[in-house]
């Protein structure tokens, strides 16, 4: 059996075992949600086991609870196959009135009028993403989030020239790619990839999606990953010679279905009080779920990319938008972006349940860090700080050597040295 590799999930899941009766964990489908929740289950049941299934199916229908038997915690692997779980795990919550109860996995979010409770107050939610760079042992984690927002200065040195990031944009942190070779790790992508187009769609509903749509919608989105871009836009994206238009209200179904199953993962803007009168952009930046996957849809390889620096620009941005959010949700906090209409935009402000915050630019090369360190510091002195405080940090993270701290104290930090 392989070794597991320990997640920053597993804090998160600890702490929701000592506070609720039962934690949710979500999230892409083989991003490694059930190997977490195993490290922590005394019993568990696998929904999607087809030895068992119809036995399940029928213990449903009869007695849900027989399902829930067993030593706690217990896990309850895609519990959505059998929405009426639900209820009867917030049930034995309320009725034994006792914390650590319960896990439960799930790679497609449910609709929520099949579920008569939301289970506030009684089920925590944890969102899983693959792996970060720190996760997959591939970050030095010299410098860490925590340090940022104590203010203390930063040193070290990612490992990573600019093709050794082109080869991690493209193999994706999915366990199963983490630590194979190049080919072996591009299969396993094809493989989730094509999944989705053939399979995974159409658990979300349960309706039948044309998978050659869907591919020429994920590769438009594909394409204005780390952008802003509209329905419309990516919709003109998606014409093709020879193909049959696709609708709006087509491909919102199709934005709305990849949602449910986590491989779309945008990321909203932060909206902060400003004295100035310049408007606040509200649309969310595009991401999927792993910049492997947008890398496969455009069929770019680690070469290909060194080759655009522009796409492979924006993917590395996703990469650190995806890293970005493991580390915050391990620290509590909430990754958005910032734009407005002067001009000025963070990719990622990260900001603390205790109203901490900081403000991240992303820029792959050396040549771009001082434009984006004087837009920071714009921003800083634009966010009214009566409403949102002073922030904690600003940086610039890269795709380059060292880390080091600027004179007008902005952080510059590698993608390759940063943790949680």
């Amino acid at each position: 059996m392989k070794e597991y590799r320990p997640r920053l999930a597993d804090r998160e899941l600890e702490r929701g075992l000592r506070a609720f009766g039962a934690v949710l964990i979500v999230g892409p489908k083989w991003c490694g949600k059930t190997t977490t929740a195993e490290q922590f289950a005394k019993s568990a049941i696998y929904m999607q086991d087809p030895d068992k299934a119809e036995e399940y199916q029928t213990a449903m229908k009869i007695k849900p609870s027989l399902l829930l038997e067993g030593e706690k915690p217990r896990l309850i692997d895609e519990w959505q196959t059998a929405p009426k779980l639900w209820d009867a795990v917030r049930h034995s919550v309320d009725r034994l009135s006792m914390e650590g109860l319960y896990i439960l996995t799930g790679s497609t979010a449910v609709d929520e009028s099949k579920i008569a409770h939301s289970g506030a107050g009684r089920i925590a939610r944890i969102r899983m993403s693959t792996m970060s760079l720190y996760e997959s042992g591939d970050s030095t984690g010299e410098v860490s989030l925590s340090d940022l927002f104590s203010g203390k200065d930063v040193s070290g040195r990612s490992p990573f020239d600019i093709e050794d990031i082109a080869a991690l944009v493209v193999r994706g942190g999915w366990p199963k790619t983490v630590g194979k070779g190049d080919a072996a790790a591009h299969e396993q992508i094809k493989g989730y990839c094509e999944t989705i187009l053939e399979s995974e769609i159409r658990t979300a509903d349960g309706v039948y999606r044309d998978s050659r749509k869907m591919r020429r919608v994920l590769r438009s989105i594909s394409r204005n990953t780390s952008s802003s871009a509209s329905d419309t836009t990516i919709l003109a994206d998606t014409e093709e010679k020879n193909c049959t238009s696709i609708h709006i209200n087509t491909l919102r179904s199709y934005e709305k279905a990849l949602r449910e199953i986590y491989v779309i993962d945008d990321l909203p803007a932060w909206t902060p009080r400003l004295r100035s009168k310049a408007a606040v952009r509200t649309s969310d930046t595009r991401h999927l779920t792993d910049p492997a996957v947008a890398a496969y849809f455009l069929g770019a390889s680690a070469k290909n990319l060194m080759a655009d620096m522009k796409t492979f620009g924006l993917l590395f941005e996703s990469l650190a938008v995806r890293d970005l959010r493991v580390y915050t949700r391990s620290l509590g906090g909430d990754v958005f972006h910032y734009r407005d209409s002067d001009g000025l935009e963070a990719d990622a402000v990260i900001h603390l349940n205790d109203g901490r915050w900081g403000a991240i630019e992303v820029k792959l090369g050396a040549g771009m860090i001082d434009d984006a360190a004087k837009g920071l510091l714009r921003i800083k002195e634009k966010v009214e700080n009566e409403t949102m405080g002073t922030p904690s940090f600003l940086a610039v993270v890269t795709g380059t050597e060292y880390a080091y701290t600027r004179e007008d104290g902005v952080h510059v930090v590698p993608l390759g040295c940063l943790k949680d």
